[in-house]
């Protein structure tokens, strides 16, 4: 993207799609990717390169600023608060839980042991720390 801020989205997840960018806001913040006050970018051009709605952006940010991880700045946008402890260890594994979660739940479904879904994990986060 051509902004500071990252996302990406998955229609068929089964995750209400506001729900994964306010996720992944949240995590871009905690782990440092973002910080207070840096603006996130227009509720258009996030739709625009997401190729979604402007109201589930919209969603999204409102969702944000109620949670005050952000504040509407009048004429400017939306403004990163200072996450205060957010930068802590134990922020940034609560941040990653529904994922965590989401994997559980798909592997239950899937009947995959712990050990299967750990041997195909570890190489994952293994390529992506090698970016």
């Amino acid at each position: 993207m051509a902004f500071g801020l990252s996302l990406s989205v998955a229609p068929t997840s089964g995750v209400p799609i506001y729900r994964q960018i306010v996720e992944q806001v949240r995590a871009q913040i905690v782990g440092g990717r973002m910080s207070a006050g840096e603006m996130l970018p227009s509720v258009r051009a996030v739709a625009d390169q997401l190729q979604i709605n402007p109201m589930t952006v919209s969603k999204a940010y409102s969702l944000l600023e109620r949670e005050g991880v952000v504040e509407l700045e009048r004429g400017n946008g939306m403004r990163i608060l200072s996450p205060g402890a957010a930068g802590n260890g134990r922020a940034r594994e609560q941040a990653i839980m529904p994922l965590l979660r989401d994997v559980a739940a798909k592997a239950e479904q899937l009947a995959l042991s712990p050990e299967q879904v750990l041997e195909r994990l570890r190489p994952l986060l293994k390529e992506v720390g090698d970016e």
